[in-house]
């Protein structure tokens, strides 16, 4: 009967598991036959590869589901242009419309942001809202020293200095790509270059006056009605919004991409990547431990992952690595303090170049409290290594010297003591009575020297 019971067991298992799987196959089929809807995203923080990847995915999406237009709400202080260029490529080579809205009043669209309003289909801003500071600021950690790969920006809103060969092509690079999409979409090229070169900013209504964006709208609702009719360019032409009656889908970002973000957080990462390399050494240290190594190489390889698609300087990287070892190294060699002094200036200084970014850079105290409590772990290594020093030896020969022995017999000179339960010959230069106790002072051989207490 147990048996009969666990086989239909298992079989409701197997049946639910095929109607799940039939459920799943028939999904997209059903929603695909839902209402025309606008599939609303919203892209909140700095822009980077997670942001990316949340529009892919967003897109596709809106393309499964038949939706009209796809509308992402907007507050962003700016991001990476790399991934900013990947982006607005997403939404020129879309074949659903794509809004722009900055969203809700007091969001902002700096930087990365104002080139993903002028790259989208239709650009739109919430009253109290503003856009600008598109400068690009280059950053020192976009490749190895001497390879031919383009170096990483980060499209933050600090004005630009035209003192190099290299800030002047990316200044122009910038100013070409933003005027470019300005064209495309029948917008403002002259403030578009003003807002690159000079980091600019308006305010909504300001934008609105100008021609850099389309709509100043309240809410989904008040968008949806005033581009309802309007003309976009698309990759295969002209194409005419029917947005008036559009059911409202959104597509909040799931545990997927807040994973995706919290892993690419570079405070994150980088603690990440501390964890992992110690849970490495205490297993070395330590070997059979098995929990401290695999949490150690589970960290190591969520933070080689983050470092991926982060625009990390590998000369802060090198320097944190060997920071790292030194201060190992400070623990096993006896240097008195120059490794592990040499290893904490190099730690610091690595951290701090690691991501110089500056909506990614490593905070200075957490780099701070890691310095200390890395140090203040060498220190404690370093004093309990001192302290054993000075401890009593528990082993070998020297572990008789200064220990108590008891007198087998009475002898003048030569005799027989008991030591740690063992019968010795022993040596004493004062007369020795049966059942004193006496002190191991010497050892020779198998012959101990001994002396009254």
């Amino acid at each position: 009967m147990q048996i009969l019971s666990l086989k239909s067991h298992w079989l409701w298992l197997f049946i639910t598991g095929l109607l799940m799987a039939a459920l799943s196959f028939t999904w997209p089929a059903v929603a695909q036959t839902s209402s025309p809807s606008a599939v609303v995203l919203s892209i909140q923080g700095v822009i980077g590869p997670v942001s990316k990847d949340y529009l892919e995915r967003g897109l596709r999406h809106a393309r499964e589901q038949g939706s009209e237009i796809v509308i992402v709400e907007l507050d962003t202080p700016g991001g990476l242009v790399d991934t900013t260029r990947d982006m607005i490529r997403e939404m020129l080579n879309a074949d659903i419309p794509v809004v722009m809205y900055v969203f809700p009043s007091g969001a902002r669209a700096a930087s990365a942001g104002t080139y993903l309003l002028y790259g989208s289909h239709v650009a739109a801003m919430a009253p109290s809202t503003h856009l600008g500071s598109a400068t690009p600021v280059q950053m020192g950690g976009g490749g190895m020293p001497g390879s031919d790969a383009e170096e990483d920006q980060d499209a933050s809103a600090a004005p630009a200095r035209e003192g190099g060969a290299m800030e002047r092509k990316v200044m122009e690079d910038a100013v070409s790509f933003i005027r470019s999409l300005a064209e495309r979409h029948g917008r403002n090229a002259e403030w578009a270059e003003k807002a690159v070169r000079d980091a600019v900013n308006l305010t909504a209504s300001q934008a609105l006056e100008q021609n850099v964006i389309d709509v100043v709208a309240r809410d989904i609702d008040d968008l949806l009605g005033q581009i309802d009719g309007m003309t976009v360019v698309m990759e295969r032409g002209e194409y005419t919004l029917a947005t008036a009656e559009l059911a409202i889908e959104r597509f909040d970002p799931d545990w997927r991409t807040q994973l995706l973000s919290l892993i690419t957080n570079p405070n994150i990462a980088y603690f990440l990547m501390i964890l992992g390399f110690y849970g490495l050494i205490y297993e070395l240290a330590s070997p059979g431990s098995l929990f401290p190594g695999t949490i150690g190489i589970i960290c190591l390889l969520l933070a080689l992952f983050a470092f991926q698609v982060l625009p990390i300087n590998y000369a802060g990287l090198a320097l944190m690595v060997v920071g790292l070892a030194l201060m190992v190294g400070e623990t096993l060699l006896p240097s008195f303090g120059v490794l592990g002094a040499g290893g904490i200036v190099a730690f610091v200084l690595g951290s701090v170049m690691l991501m110089d970014a500056e909506y990614l850079a490593i905070s200075l105290p957490l780099i701070v409290g890691v310095a200390l409590v890395s140090g203040g772990l060498m220190l404690w290594t370093l004093m309990r290594f001192a302290t054993l020093r000075h401890r009593q030896v528990h082993t070998g020969a020297e572990q008789l010297i200064g220990a108590n022995a008891i007198a087998l017999e009475d002898f003048d000179t030569n005799g027989h003591v008991r030591l740690h339960g063992e019968r010795w010959n022993a040596v004493s230069d004062i007369p020795v009575k049966q059942g004193d106790q006496l002190t191991v002072i010497r050892l020779e051989g198998l012959t101990v020297y001994v002396s009254p207490h």
